[in-house]
């Protein structure tokens, strides 16, 4: 499938990939490129997981994640097929899904050495949970007990993250912007955040994970989306600090190692078309951003990132390998299929 759509001509000289060289299409301009920045570089590959669309269509590529196997799912809200299974070489595996009309998404829990899925809904207005192979396990819906949500149609759930001991964490983050908890059974135990500018509240917090790099100290990374911050709180909902991307419209954070990989969705002042990838060190830390400017910090604020190649368009999501390459996901990006990004 080409990808000429969102691919234009630019000089990348100054990362230093070729000199001012045209672009003739894709896969003869990119097929070589590096992109990223300092330990973390990337060889492009634009032709991974592409199939023919009359059988296999996407829509919004929403989220990908690796299951035990080694398979990546991918999220799309096509309701032909919502989950399209790759192997790592981009080989179609299988298909399945055709109720899933807001697909957006997608996280993986192994519980007791079984592989589950919650996905996120944001027009069935709802989480479910399902087996790896699609079959409903739970279902968590509209927060009426909660007191926020007059009706259901103001709850649009975005994004799901799932402790250790089996309690939920679902962000609201085309909604009211809350964060409902719920335990394994579906009990709601606590909701926090909510539409504001005060440090505890949000706009767009379009994605959540569960930071466990300090295992003794786990905590919640969401993201501010239109603030341009991660904000990281306890696991009882309680506001701990910021983490400051400026001109960076982040997605869901991504925990893989010591590192937090984040799709950059739009960038500088949120202009259409002008996406990259963001990886965070273990010290929070932008180190690389692939398609984008290079990291500068100056007395320990970061400078305004913006997009440096047009290699992507919308990046809507990041999955990382066992071999740490990359696989992103794109919204309203012309219905393509995930690009991979190969560790070099």
């Amino acid at each position: 499938m080409k990808r000429r759509n969102f691919i234009q001509n630019t000089s990348i000289a100054t990362m230093g990939l070729i000199t001012g060289a045209p672009v003739l299409n894709a896969m003869t301009s990119y097929k070589d490129a590096i992109i990223g920045h300092g330990t973390h570089k990337y060889k492009i590959d634009l032709n991974w997981g592409a199939l023919n669309a009359n059988y296999y269509p996407v829509n919004d590529c929403h989220e990908m994640v690796q299951d035990s196997k080694g398979r990546i799912l991918l999220l799309t809200n096509n309701t032909k097929n919502n989950v399209i299974i790759y192997d790592r070489k981009g080989n179609l595996i299988e298909t399945w899904g055709t109720d899933y009309p807001g697909a957006h998404g997608l996280t993986l829990k192994n519980e007791n050495g079984t592989d589950m899925l919650y996905i996120a809904d944001n027009v069935r207005n709802e989480v479910i949970k399902t087996t790896i192979d699609g079959k409903v396990a739970q279902i968590f819906s509209f927060p009426k007990e909660s007191g926020k949500y007059p009706s259901k149609n103001q709850y649009i759930p975005t994004e799901t993250a799932v402790a250790d001991n089996g309690d939920v964490y679902i962000a609201d983050g085309y909604g009211e912007q809350y964060i409902m908890h719920y335990n394994a059974q579906g009990k709601l135990l606590n909701t926090f955040g909510g539409k504001g500018d005060a440090d505890h509240q949000f706009y767009n917090a379009h994605g959540i994970c569960i930071d466990n790099r300090d295992a003794a100290n786990p905590t919640l990374l969401i993201t501010a989306r239109q603030q341009n911050k991660l904000k990281r709180f306890s696991m009882d909902g309680k506001y701990i600090n910021s983490i400051d991307l400026p001109g960076a419209f982040i997605c869901r954070p991504v925990i893989a190692g010591k590192h937090i990989y984040l799709a950059t969705i739009w960038s500088g002042d949120g202009d259409e078309g002008s996406g990259f990838v963001s990886i965070l060190d273990e010290n929070n830390t932008l180190i690389s951003a692939p398609g984008g400017s290079a990291p500068i910090y100056e007395n320990g604020k970061l400078h305004k990132m913006h997009q440096a190649i047009k290699i992507f368009h919308h990046p809507h999501d990041v999955c990382v390998d066992d071999d740490e390459n990359l696989y992103v996901a794109q919204w309203n990006s012309g219905k393509t299929y995930p690009i991979k990004l190969s560790r070099v």
